[in-house]
């Protein structure tokens, strides 16, 4: 039987549970009229479907891993899977192949010989699968009238059932600390690996890029390895270009809808500009790649500039700014609005024009959520690929002319574990590097934002 349908089978014997349980507590409700009990039917219920589906998903996710190494084991035990080659490449495609055609996800195999491999992998599934059945019901069965049975009207079953829930809280508020630490120890080991093959500082100095992925290990140009033109072109497409499109737009347009445009007009113009986070990147490189690019090469040629590149990163920036202007203006419109409408009424009681009021009472106490705004922006303009790609290319080029081409970490990133290269080549640990120096420069403007926030907040009655 499949993951699914396990699942399924715990859902299901968790209900039949929860009913039993339920029955048991109200019979001794009314069977015993002086007996109170020390939580209502429901909770025994619920108790006694958790004894059931807690350990059933435990042995669902056990076994999810398990059956289908015990499977394979089986199939290499069988006359056809003693008859493979050694292990290697070669055993292990023939053994997918086989696994594939036998659970129905493929119609036939690539390898002539694999075939042979099918009816021991159907047979080993079949087995296997009925095995999990038979173990799941045990377990299910056998913590089921485990738990029937302590149904009494003195346990404290709401108790107990709000212990679990609250384990279970705790354990999805967790998933996104421990994800985070995941990723980071995937990206400080792969990290260290590179650079025991080049040297930090070749990495983080060097104004070169050009990893060979054919090169030999033993072969491989420190050199080639230099990362500042792409920390420069994140900076300057990301952090620059489309900064001074989204902060000055966003922050304008967030002050005229709270603090100018009539709500007739504001109930529309919101909704139409955070449509813009909406839209998927890729809508937004064919419109830099096939609309902005263009016009801004004609633009160049119109001023006198020789043979300007029709992907650059002035392009890029721009949509960029465009596509992270709802980030900002989301944020600084929620925070202009927060500030008591007395600190914008006493400014203009003393005698400050409008433009005063705005600049030199609500910006500023508005000021932590414009922060956090353009923090958000910056972290997701710097971590942008499609853009990048489609308007100003993958070459990596140290410039500050916006007109020239120009290339991102991001970009490269994909770039490198995309390429036929192995994941012990330097060229394909790099990756990991630019991911990790890009983790630490996320980690680094949250910090920053954070700090903003503390130092500038006030708290308003």
């Amino acid at each position: 039987m499949s993951p699914a349908l396990l699942l399924l089978l715990a859902l299901g014997l968790g209900l039949v549970g929860w009913l039993a349980g339920r029955a048991r507590a109200a019979a001794f409700r009314t069977g015993m009229p002086g007996q109170r009990l020390s939580a209502l039917p429901n909770y025994h219920g619920w108790y006694v479907a958790l004894w059931i589906v807690i350990p059933l998903l435990a042995f669902v996710a056990l076994w999810a891993f398990a059956a289908p190494e015990l499977v394979t084991q089986s199939v290499l035990a069988s006359p056809a899977g003693q008859a493979l080659p050694a292990a290697g490449m070669e055993r292990a495609t023939m053994l997918a192949e086989a696994r594939a055609v036998a659970a129905g996800s493929a119609r036939a195999v690539f390898n002539p010989d694999a075939q042979a491999l099918v009816l021991p992998f159907r047979a080993a599934m079949t087995r296997y699968g009925w095995i999990g059945t038979v173990l799941a019901l045990i377990i299910a069965l056998a913590a089921g009238a485990f738990a029937y049975l302590r149904v009494k009207p003195e346990l404290r079953a709401r108790t107990r059932v709000e212990r679990v829930v609250m384990a279970v809280l705790l354990l999805a508020s967790l998933i996104a600390i421990l994800t985070t630490l995941g990723i980071f120890l995937s990206l400080v080991f792969e990290t260290v690996r590179f650079f025991g093959m080049v040297s930090p500082i070749d990495f983080l100095t060097g104004t070169m890029w050009g990893p060979d992925t054919m090169a030999a290990v033993d072969r491989t140009d420190p050199s080639l390895y230099g990362a500042v033109p792409l920390f420069w072109g994140t900076i300057f497409i990301g952090a620059i270009i489309a900064m001074l499109v989204a902060i000055p737009l966003g922050l304008m347009s967030a002050i005229y809808l709270t603090q100018y445009a009539h709500p007739r007009a504001r109930r529309w113009i919101k909704p139409t500009l955070e449509i813009l986070a909406g839209v998927p990147t890729v809508v937004y490189g064919y419109f830099a790649a096939l609309t902005v690019a263009p016009f801004i090469r004609d633009a160049a040629l119109m001023l006198g500039v020789d043979n300007p590149s029709s992907e650059s990163a002035l392009a890029a920036g721009l949509v960029m700014g465009v596509m992270i202007i709802p980030f900002v203006s989301s944020m600084a419109d929620d925070s202009i609005a927060a500030v008591p409408d007395s600190m914008r009424d006493g400014s203009l009681a003393l005698g400050a024009t409008a433009n005063e009021t705005i600049r030199r009472v609500l910006v500023p106490a508005a000021l932590p959520g414009i922060v956090a705004g353009v923090m958000l922006a910056v972290s997701r303009a710097i971590g942008e690929t499609m853009i990048v790609v489609m308007a100003a290319s993958t070459a990596a080029n140290l410039t500050a002319n916006p007109l020239e081409a120009m290339t991102t970490v991001t970009v490269q990133i994909v770039a490198l574990l995309t390429s036929e290269g192995s994941f012990d080549h330097p060229a394909t640990l790099a990756a990991f590097a630019l991911g990790f120096v890009l983790f630490l420069v996320t980690l680094a403007l949250n910090f920053f934002a954070l700090s903003v926030v503390k130092r500038f907040r006030e708290a308003y009655d």
